[in-house]
């Protein structure tokens, strides 16, 4: 984004509202930004940080919404990184409002466009969040006539990113929980990355086992561990 632009000085302006605890004076600046958007490129923008701010659930759908819309009508690289956020927080807001058949259609959507995120600490973060939108709603089913998503352009069901294996997820949560117990911080290091970021590509699953390959080979682990995480490698799950 152009730090010159009146909108994004506006919206800046707005976020340091918010990190001093002034959220009544961060809408207000928000507001203004959209009051001064000038095309579809910068009422994106301000849409985004007006939604933070709303006071029901349906509010903060809708500027979520208008967002996306704003997105798509720009349909240029200057908004390609926001798509991963911008479906990441439709799929929060359509939780809230319990829609959440809807919400995991958004969480795939934002998984098909992580890599278009940032790189960083903002990228990992969007993975991360993603990946959990996509574990918290993953039971949820789509209707066939997709009447939660009329509007929304619809999804199919192809391509939707697998959850890791329940009964490996399970047994490296256990191992996990062991290593914060007692601060196993070299192990945590390698692994949580991988384990958090896991959107069920066939690039997540090689980047999950490899870091996992990596805190076996240090041999740091007490014997039981070092055997049950040798079993984790080598399940089906992960090849």
């Amino acid at each position: 984004m152009d730090p010159e632009l009146p909108v994004v000085r506006l919206c800046v302006a707005g976020m340091q509202a918010e990190a001093e605890g002034r959220a009544g004076a961060a809408r207000v600046l928000f507001q203004q930004a959209w009051d001064s958007a000038a095309d579809d490129y910068e009422a994106c923008i301000a849409a985004h940080y007006l939604a933070r701010h709303q006071n029901s659930p349906e509010e903060t759908l809708r500027w979520n919404q208008e967002c996306l819309d704003r997105a798509d009508r720009v349909g240029d690289e200057r908004v390609a990184g926001f798509y991963p956020s911008l479906h990441l927080n439709m799929g929060h807001a359509c939780r809230q409002l319990g829609r959440t058949a809807l919400a995991h259609t958004h969480f795939v959507r934002a998984a098909e466009r992580v890599e278009q995120a940032p790189e960083g600490q903002y990228g990992d973060w969007n993975r991360f969040a993603i990946a959990a939108g996509l574990r918290d709603t993953a039971g949820a089913h789509e209707d066939s006539t997709r009447e939660d998503s009329a509007g929304e352009g619809g999804a199919g069901a192809e391509g939707v990113p697998r959850s890791l294996d329940e009964a490996v997820d399970g047994r490296v949560r256990e191992l996990v929980s062991r290593w914060c117990a007692r601060g196993e911080l070299m192990a945590l290091g390698l692994a949580l990355p991988a384990y958090l970021g896991y959107l069920g590509t066939a690039a997540d699953r090689v980047r999950l086992r490899s870091a996992l390959r990596m805190v076996h080979a240090a041999r740091r682990l007490p014997a039981d561990e070092q055997a049950e995480l040798g079993a984790v490698i080598g399940s089906a799950a992960l090849r």
